[in-house]
């Protein structure tokens, strides 16, 4: 039988994703080519934002469609609050929330032996960390979850009732899981979660700075990246750790959501844009080129535009290298949805286009730093007679290069900004 996969939202999903298509390969099943009908289709699906509702009901419909007899599994955030949308969808075999993911094979049995609907979705509360393994990513860079789970309660935020309390796996879970993908020819491990800085709030004697020191032992491994980290986790551990270790990239990307001190109240955020520079400045004296990335989101309830003037502000006072931006949406549930002074879509949408000018702005000023520097590269991805790939602190590089992709560090210099490229030179290997 032949499998299809369709992943929305974030890199726990990518990561949980690619956990259930090693099950099903290691269970026997084929990963359908493009064009090909699927005799099972699983669709991972997102509920951040109404968009990302869309998007999955999108999804899952198109699935339905274009494999009318496959068994058709959705799982994910979307799964996990609206579950009764889906038991009465059409085409739909099996439901799942953010739970038993890693028990996909024998779901299938299940529906096999029993040839009907399957719904199963947990509360997230009180469920323990669902341990998986990833044997092989099948690119340069692997994503590792080390945790689930939020606790922070941001006024606008869905996810803590999608993905419930935090829980972390296991020390030895993760080390084994990354020295497999390491010897497996992976040259860069992302560290991920829901809240990822928050590892071992639930385990004793463990935290994330720990879990960095030991990780950061194993032989062989040449990058360490975080996928995303809170600026309140960035405690002087934390700090002492990067100063020590070059392993952990020059590239970390720090939500700050909203530049503007009421705002961050109004959404319940743990911090100001004081703590916030600080903080940055203090990673700055270690590692002065890092690359720093953040979230942001605009026309949040009440968000006048002199405090969306503020925040523009503060972008610039950061200097972020690249700011992915998101106009708020409305989630029902959450303590947002029942806000005052609720923005409109036109004012949302035009705040979205001035921060992403502002972002290109600042992401163009970044790269320039770098020209005529000669610098290492993964190259990621082959497109006619270019390559393609990021440095650690997560430049995209294009270069000509006439050898075959061997995902192996190659070393060039930079030439020219062509954006979103950095245009290079490979040296000549000798």
């Amino acid at each position: 039988m032949k499998f299809i996969i369709n992943t929305l939202g974030c890199k726990v999903n990518t990561y949980e994703s690619n956990v259930m298509r090693d099950l099903l390969l290691n269970a026997g099943y084929k990963e359908a080519q493009e064009n090909e009908k699927a005799d099972i289709a699983i669709i991972n699906t997102c509920t951040v934002t109404n968009t990302a509702d869309s998007k999955s009901l999108k999804v899952i419909r198109h699935t339905i469609k274009e494999n009318p007899n496959a068994i058709v599994i959705v799982t994910g955030c979307f799964s996990q609050i609206n579950p009764d949308k889906l038991k009465d969808l059409e085409g739909v075999s099996i439901v799942l929330g953010n739970h038993d993911k890693s028990k996909i094979i024998e779901y299938l049995d299940k529906y096999n032996e029993e040839k009907k609907q399957i719904s199963n979705i947990y509360k997230m509360d009180e469920v323990p960390f669902e341990t998986m393994k990833l044997n092989n990513f099948n690119k340069t860079r692997a994503f590792v979850k080390i945790e689930d789970g939020c606790e922070n309660f941001c006024s606008y935020c869905i996810i803590p009732y999608t993905r419930g309390k935090v829980r972390s796996k296991k020390v030895n879970d993760v080390l084994e899981e990354v020295t497999a993908l390491v010897n497996n020819g992976h040259h860069e491990i992302v560290l991920t979660g829901i809240h990822t800085g928050h590892y071992g709030a639930d385990l004793e004697n463990a935290d994330f700075s720990d879990l960095l020191e030991l990780i950061c032992k194993i032989e062989g491994l040449e990058r360490l990246r975080i996928s995303s980290i809170e600026i309140t986790e960035l405690n002087d551990k934390f700090l002492d750790v990067l100063s020590k270790n070059p392993i952990i990239v020059d590239h970390m990307h720090i939500p700050l959501q909203s530049g503007c001190d009421k705002t961050l109240k109004d959404m319940n955020r743990k911090y100001d844009v004081e703590y916030f520079i600080n903080k940055i400045n203090a990673i700055r004296k270690i590692r002065p080129d890092i690359s720093i990335t953040t979230d942001l989101i605009v026309g949040f309830p009440g968000e006048t535009e002199e405090d969306f003037i503020e925040t523009l502000e503060t972008i610039k006072k950061v200097e972020f290298s690249k700011i992915h931006v998101f106009p708020f949406s409305v989630r029902k549930g959450t303590v947002a949805e029942k806000m005052d002074n609720q923005l409109s879509e036109v004012v949302k949408k035009e705040r979205v286009k001035r921060v992403l000018e502002l972002s290109k702005e600042l992401e163009i000023k970044y790269m320039e730093k770098f020209l005529g520097k000669e610098v290492l590269f993964i190259p990621e991805t082959k497109r006619e007679e270019y390559v393609i790939g990021h440095t650690g602190n997560y430049l995209l590089i294009k270069t000509k290069c006439n050898i075959e992709l061997s995902h192996e560090a190659l070393k060039c210099k930079l030439d020219s900004v062509n954006y979103p490229y950095i245009m290079a030179t490979i040296f000549d290997s000798e």
